[in-house]
């Protein structure tokens, strides 16, 4: 399922880290499922701020399309969860820096914020994008 042609399932694939973003959403309880401290959580994390910050660690990561079974909406901006690789299929540490999931869920929720989507906001896109819809229409009255 999670493998494509164009992606083969590495080895030891299944061994490798889950994290889902409920896991550092400072929104979130620890009975929600936050594993991290409050004051080091981010605030509505998605899968893809997660493997973006991620990627730039040189572990390897993949995110796969999967729902948090504590999550309470089925929406699409709430799926995904990411792989990440600690150990290698012999047992040792991939990355000093990284030795637990807790080491790559603090680093995430640190480099989350300062991602330029969460810098700089493309205000003036959404809303040029509605007054253009809205323009189109009173020509047409």
């Amino acid at each position: 399922m999670a493998a494509t042609a164009a992606r083969p399932v590495p080895d030891g694939y299944e061994r490798w880290a889950c994290l889902y973003p409920a896991y550092i959403n400072k929104d979130k309880s620890r009975a929600e499922g936050r594993r991290i401290p409050k004051n080091k959580a981010v605030s509505s994390p998605t899968c893809k701020e997660m493997l973006d910050v991620l990627s730039t660690t040189g572990l390897q990561v993949r995110g796969e399309r999967k729902i948090y079974c504590r999550e309470k909406s089925k929406e699409p901006p709430f799926w995904g969860r990411v792989r990440v690789q600690l150990k290698t299929p012999a047992g040792e540490a991939v990355s000093p820096k990284f030795r637990t999931r807790e080491d790559v869920m603090l680093y995430a929720a640190e480099k989350i914020p300062q991602l330029k989507t969460r810098t700089n906001p493309k205000h003036g896109q959404d809303g040029g994008q509605q007054q253009g819809k809205q323009g189109k229409g009173k020509k047409k009255k």
